[in-house]
């Protein structure tokens, strides 16, 4: 526990300055959680990320999380965001011959798709903050009341297992707390932020969020399940790797944006 709050307290200290500052420092600073959630994710299947393959998924990653406001950088070249995208792919593809099938057609699809997973997540973080840092701080607090009020309800009074196949510990009575303790955050922010909602619309929104957020979770301890093991990473002690954290944030981020508060 005492490492847990010590990494915590530096990891706070050293990301929410960039948060509130926003720009450039706060896309590169998505790039590096990006690449390095990508490096997670590659390496639970023993694909590794220094590596042709590995280069080319890291680029296709970039290219899906290119800000709008950078569009211009790609157009001088007269490409779109999806040309180059599709020409990482067939390069992908290509390489299963170069290698003649050391790395495989499967390796391609779980390379491809661990880019778009946590490239979609981390891209509408970059847009999400763009439109305001109060709807970063929304999401946070969100996050943070689902994710204990899930664990302290359950520990208290839960009985009934949500999905132990994926999550042993999980239960319904926690997943319901998650969200009646989001609910609280979403009415404060409604009556105290400039959130473009209205209180109803704004309880009805953290639900879904809540929801996601805890499938999100969900989806992440079935990745660590099937490839067995503990945590994505190390980076963070205490805490795990970067997928660890943000593995809520990758789904309500870009369920945030659908909602078209801004």
């Amino acid at each position: 526990m005492k490492q847990r709050i010590i990494t915590g307290v530096v990891a706070a200290a050293l990301f929410l300055p960039i948060v509130f500052y926003g720009g450039l420092p706060f896309v590169l600073l998505t790039y590096f959680l990006a690449t390095v959630g990508l490096y997670e994710l590659l390496k639970m299947k023993n694909l590794s990320i220094f590596s042709v393959h590995g280069l080319l998924t890291v680029l296709f990653l970039w290219v899906i999380l290119l800000p709008e406001q950078y569009n211009d950088v790609v157009n001088t070249f007269y490409y779109t965001k999806t040309e180059l995208g599709i020409a990482f792919i067939l390069l992908l593809l290509a390489y299963t011959v170069i290698t003649k099938n050391r790395f495989t057609f499967e390796d391609v699809g779980f390379s491809i798709l661990s880019a778009i997973y946590v490239g979609i997540g981390f891209y509408f973080f970059i847009e999400t903050r763009d439109a305001g840092i109060v709807y970063i701080f929304y999401l946070l607090f969100m996050i943070w009341a689902t994710d204990s009020g899930a664990y302290f309800i359950g520990k208290a009074i839960g009985k009934n297992k949500l999905w132990p196949e994926i999550s042993p510990n999980k239960t319904i009575e926690g997943f319901l707390g998650g969200v009646g303790c989001a609910l609280i955050i979403g009415v404060l922010f409604a009556i105290f932020s400039d959130i473009n909602a209205t209180i109803l619309e704004l309880m009805g929104i953290t639900v879904v969020l809540s929801i996601f957020g805890q499938i999100g979770d969900l989806v992440q301890s079935a990745f660590k399940r099937h490839f067995n093991v503990k945590d994505s990473g190390n980076i963070l002690p205490g805490h795990g790797g970067i997928l660890d954290r943000f593995d809520s944030l990758l789904f309500v981020l870009p369920l945030l944006n659908l909602f078209h508060l801004w």
